[in-house]
């Protein structure tokens, strides 16, 4: 892949790569089948054989979809292995011939703003080429952070290339992290989710100084300003009434705002026009903001400023949201078709466990099976044809994954009901690690690292090319790839042959890459592209998102019902259930935010943030990189001067869900008020039950 000067973007290892084979290749590896002879959780158990396990795990299956129904059983939420042939998707397959199972859609990852993104604009392939930020006059990084995040090799090469070239970078975040440090940007402290407030703020600034593309807006949106509504609506119901305060006589002023996020009125004042005067500018939002209490509606509020300023569909410019750029196809392993078609919100695994038989369309189950039509925002009734659920989850398959209790929120929770072997009766957990999560497997299996299996990697999200992983030691111990054992576990439940097609894994690797060279016929052969162990894509369209759509909406409408950008959304509007969202994108006060009555209680916020130590919770059994970034509680020293804590004290932690002790990192890089702490340290509970990991799950 090469920039506009041609030269090559290097695909580069951060630290976490460079340290691959000390983690995976350690001596702490799980290293046979064992099976729970203590209370899950404990991390006791007694090593049997593959027969055993194979003989255990398919007698249980068949149990369980016997007993409770195909609904019963359930694959848990994993990116251990970022591949082509991985754990859960090769087990949904195996279930999916054998009744099918209970599903689930969103991700811990993007849930709110992919479903904000496409509310807005149908898709949420809004991203432009990523060379593209060279044509911009301004860079806003909303709560991104890809300097420790490491979305790709890409995005870090174009904003320094753009640093140089002399755009101003602008980063919006509680904490002035490594991004901020590595482009010398300017940083904007902010209070935790009051993102959107600040971002109605700079839209009302915009209107009131002449800056709004009202052009773009009339042409190509819905629901701006009064004039623009659907048939039969309101006209005050529209974003613009909002912002100058029709219905509630409170404009959204910066001072307004001030109170609410910390910024200072002018700060946001100058931003806003600043935004407005750069056309082309680009706001690019991270995932963080969104992952809190009503993170879609600060989704939407980037989209908002994309769309008022006119920044949506040029060069330079940035729709925000979601911002998928999808130059080439990627591979994906063939799935039949879920005969039980329902599906669950991906983080409500725990509620389907304790009253999956309860859940309806109103807990976002939806259905496949043609009764209903709706998704995660429906306008359904809720009556006997409306999706539920026949059954609680009884089995989880966990594989490769460590959010079965380290990942997921509220530790302690999870933990009481995984204990409670009466709720899921049987978990299967395939991992190298005696992870926090693998301790509460019945049936623990010793899986294989990257350098014991072959494989095709993707890029995670930017990046023009396909991997290979060539396996390049033969597996340690008696540790099997789970492709294997689910071959023997289907053919004892009689589904060897459909499952496995005679395929061995590599044969499925080859008849998939050969599959793709059918529409990317760019692609070499399979033994030159395995031989290579990389294909870097030569032909790569320079892409900027909306371009016909902006010039010709009636000929190239938006992807919406409406094709144009719904800035007001009907869907929402018209729903049941609208008194959990508004129909436009606005600040709403979210639980456990700042101004919640908590507060009295809990004078300080946490936020969580990625940090370069760990990809995830992978790594943090790798002692040598905590010299990267130990595992610290961030404090302003303001905080810490009340409280008479140090730099390098430890710190007694908690609120109602948990606590921990952790040492205090004292330092001015965290706004006052806000405390941080990584995600993805190991859980780690003492007697008590106090955790000494560093664990924010505990919390959270």
């Amino acid at each position: 892949t090469k920039d506009q000067a041609g030269d090559e973007i290097p695909l580069t290892a951060c630290a976490r790569g460079l340290n691959y084979h000390r983690t995976f290749l350690g001596e702490d590896r799980l290293r046979y089948p064992m099976k729970r002879t203590g209370e899950r959780g404990e991390g006791a158990f007694r090593r049997i054989t593959w027969e055993e396990a194979v003989d255990t795990i398919a007698s249980e299956w068949v149990r369980i979809r016997d007993t409770y129904g195909p609904g019963s059983r359930y694959v848990n939420y994993a990116t251990g292995v970022s591949a082509l042939m991985r754990g859960n998707t090769l087990a949904k397959r195996l279930l999916s011939l054998d009744g099918g199972f209970l599903d689930s859609y969103n991700s811990y990852s993007t849930a709110c703003i992919r479903q904000a993104t496409n509310l807005m604009y149908g898709t949420c392939e809004t991203g432009n080429s990523l060379e593209d930020w060279l044509n911009t006059n301004l860079i806003i990084l909303w709560g991104h952070n890809p300097a420790e995040t490491k979305f790709d090799c890409g995005t870090m090469y174009y904003l320094k290339k753009a640093r140089e070239k002399g755009i101003p970078i602008v980063v919006v975040d509680p904490r002035k992290n490594d991004t901020v440090l590595a482009l010398e940007a300017e940083w904007i402290p902010i209070r935790p989710a009051t993102d959107s407030a600040m971002m109605d703020a700079m839209a009302y600034v915009i209107v009131q100084e002449g800056l709004w593309d009202k052009e773009f807006t009339d042409r190509c949106c819905l629901g701006f300003d009064r004039e623009h509504m659907p048939e039969g609506i309101d006209g005050s119901e529209s974003y613009l009434s909002y912002i100058l305060g029709e219905k509630d006589q409170i404009p959204k002023t910066p001072q307004w705002a001030e109170a609410i996020t910390g910024v200072r009125a002018e700060v946001i004042r100058s931003l806003a026009v600043r935004y407005g005067s750069a056309r082309p500018a680009a706001l690019i939002q991270g995932y963080g903001p969104q992952r809190h209490a009503c993170g879609e509606q600060i989704a939407r509020g980037g989209i908002m400023l994309a769309c008022l300023t006119g920044n949506v569909g040029v060069s330079g410019g940035w729709a925000s949201g979601a911002a998928d750029c999808s130059r080439h196809k990627t591979p994906s392993f063939p799935q039949p078709k879920n005969p039980y078609g329902r599906k669950i919100p991906v983080f409500l695994w725990t509620e389907a466990v304790v009253r999956g038989h309860e859940m309806t369309e109103l807990d976002g189950v939806t259905a496949d099976d043609g009764n209903w039509g709706g998704g995660a925002v429906s306008g359904g009734t809720g009556d006997s044809h409306s999706p539920r659920l026949s059954s609680d989850i009884k089995m989880i398959l966990n594989l490769a994954g460590n959010c079965l209790i380290n990942q997921h929120s509220d530790i302690n929770r999870t933990s009481q009901i995984l204990k409670d072997t009466s709720k899921c009766e049987f978990i299967v957990c395939s991992d190298i690690f005696m992870t926090a999560s693998a301790k509460y497997a019945d049936i623990l299996l010793p899986g294989v690292s990257m350098f014991e299996c072959s494989n095709i990697t993707m890029p995670w999200q930017y990046g023009d090319f396909l991997g290979f992983g060539n396996q390049v030691t033969e597996p340690l111990y008696e540790c099997r790839f789970e492709y294997d054992w689910l071959c023997e576990v289907a053919e004892k439940i009689g589904l060897g042959q459909e499952f496995s097609l005679g395929r061995t894994g590599e044969q499925w690797l080859e008849a998939i890459y050969e599959e793709l060279r059918e529409t990317e016929r760019e692609l070499p052969e399979y033994e030159a592209f395995k031989e290579a162990g990389i294909y870097r894509y030569k032909k790569n369209p320079h892409v900027v998102a909306f371009e016909k759509e902006r010039k010709d909406p009636k000929t190239y409408p938006f992807p919406t019902e409406s094709g144009k950008i719904e800035i007001f959304s009907e869907k929402v509007y018209r729903t049941r259930y609208k008194e959990y969202f508004p129909a436009i994108p606005r600040y709403v006060e979210p639980p456990e935010g700042a101004g919640d009555r908590l507060a009295r209680n809990y004078p300080l916020q946490l936020i969580g943030w990625h940090t370069k130590r760990r990809c995830h919770s992978i790594h943090d059994n790798n002692r040598a990189m905590e010299k990267l970034d130990p595992q610290m509680l961030w404090m302003h020293p303001e905080d810490a001067q009340a409280r008479g804590l140090k730099d390098g004290d430890m710190a007694f932690v908690w609120n109602d869900r948990g606590r921990m002790k952790v040492p205090v990192k004292v330092t001015d890089r965290i706004m006052a008020g806000v405390t941080a702490l990584s995600q993805g340290a190991w859980y780690r509970p003492d007697k008590d039950g106090t955790d000494l990991g560093g664990a924010i799950n505990v919390l959270t």
